[in-house]
């Protein structure tokens, strides 16, 4: 889910269980207009930096432990990600989407338009 400053849901994708975090984010935040954004461990791949880089952005993301060579990391700023946090706390508060009644892109989709302020958030799109 990529969401706006304030927390506000911007775009989702459904994947499966199984699948990761991390390929579908370049898919998630392109076309969209951001000069921070940022996301968890999860998220750290070359690919995704570079995708942030070429958009004109600053990567705020935690480096994997793993990770031989580290970049920069802003705490200040990514200490505003809790405001991705808060969005998931919204979400959960609705027992169908935290249980994940609506398992399918439809019956989630139709909800999501009837009830824009109810969606999942990950990456965060700060614009100024």
């Amino acid at each position: 889910m990529a969401v706006r400053g304030l927390g506000s849901p911007v775009r989702f994708t459904l994947t499966a269980g199984q699948k990761g975090d991390a390929p579908q984010a370049a898919a998630l935040i392109e076309g969209l207009p951001a000069d921070v954004v940022m996301a968890d461990t999860a998220y750290d791949a070359d690919a995704l930096r570079q995708t942030i880089a070429d958009k004109g952005a600053l990567a705020v993301i935690p480096n994997n432990p793993s990770r031989a060579s580290k970049h920069p990391l802003d705490k200040q700023l990514y200490a505003q990600r809790h405001l991705v946090e808060c969005c998931f706390s919204k979400l959960k508060q609705f027992r169908r989407v935290a249980t994940r009644f609506e398992k399918n892109r439809p019956k989630l989709s139709s909800r999501r338009h009837s009830r824009r302020h109810r969606a999942m958030a990950t990456i965060s799109v700060h614009t100024t």
